[in-house]
């Protein structure tokens, strides 16, 4: 296996408007994959009309049409990963990515994490914080941490992506963080870099629905994901001092208790459910710490 090659696999579903945002970046880089696969996944916009033209140029891009649909949902984006997958199985890779279609990165973004990678044997999963156009900056607005890699970008070594069993389709979502924690329960390191940043073209949750919706379905999908209602208060209370986040913190609130009262199932199971609320305890001990001894508290660093 080459130790430095590496596959993209790109769902894309109605991006006709930031695709290209991300082809630039992708013929750009510094380092090129040596295969990229753009499954275009049921989407009614030109999505693929904007992908056709760079084909001829860059053969190492592969374009898949799947039938068109109305629903969108995060299940059916795995299916799409998975058929991209097949469409790379013939070559002798070492890292594989899930790249969505609405960022920009830096002509070495690749470059960047691959080197990442080959400091540390043990990474398993890496990416980069991003931004987005209202000033939101994942490593000071967000508390998930420097352990999260946010599943715009996120590139797995291949034997890690393999030994969690590769993403599993939840139609409320979640799908990126359950690799993510599923990785760092059974050993792998998780790391998102501030060194470097890409930028997230859509408001973030917000495709197909608006900002109230979107924080509502957080809401619910904290729920799935087996969050600890203690750590969503802290995290509902956070958003609602923060103009002009307020009444998204409360639609965030909303949901989660729209969950606890119709009790879905949920997709993880009760280890990694145990295993997420210990990080979340455990990163709410140390910013309790932090403001008690009246030291700042950095959101990128509220773990190790």
């Amino acid at each position: 296996m080459n130790n430095f090659v590496y596959v993209l696999i790109t769902p894309a579903r109605n991006e006709e408007a930031f695709i290209d945002f991300t082809l630039q970046s992708m013929v750009r880089q510094t380092t090129l994959p040596a295969r990229w696969v753009i499954v275009n996944d049921g989407s009614t916009d030109g999505t693929s009309d904007k992908v056709r033209p760079y084909l001829s140029d860059h053969p190492w891009i592969k374009l898949i049409e799947l039938p068109r649909r109305k629903e969108r949902h995060f299940a059916a984006k795995v299916n799409a990963f998975n058929i991209g997958r097949e469409a790379v199985k013939d070559i002798d890779y070492a890292f594989i990515c899930n790249l969505d279609s609405d960022v920009s990165l830096d002509p070495d973004h690749f470059e960047f994490l691959l080197n990442e990678f080959a400091k540390d044997p043990g990474l398993g999963v890496a990416g980069t914080v991003f931004r987005e156009h209202d000033g939101y900056n994942s490593a000071e607005h967000s508390f998930e941490g420097q352990n999260h890699v946010s599943g715009q970008c996120q590139l797995f070594r291949r034997e890690c992506y393999e030994e969690i069993g590769g993403y599993k389709p939840n139609k409320a979502g979640g799908i990126d963080w359950m690799a993510v924690i599923h990785a760092r329960m059974i050993g792998w390191r998780t790391r998102s870099f501030r060194e470097k940043s890409f930028f997230h073209h859509r408001k973030l949750g917000t495709a197909e629905r608006g900002q109230i919706a979107s924080s509502f379905a957080y809401g619910v999908k904290d729920y799935h994901m087996g969050g600890h209602p203690v750590w969503e208060m802290f995290r509902v209370a956070r958003r609602m001092t923060k103009s002009p986040y307020i009444v998204g913190g409360a639609a965030l609130g909303l949901g989660f208790l729209s969950a606890i009262i119709r009790r879905p199932e949920r997709p993880v199971s009760n280890e990694l459910m145990a295993f997420h609320r210990k990080e979340q305890m455990e990163k709410l001990r140390g910013i309790l710490t932090s403001v008690i001894s009246f030291k700042r508290v950095d959101p990128f660093q509220t773990t190790k």
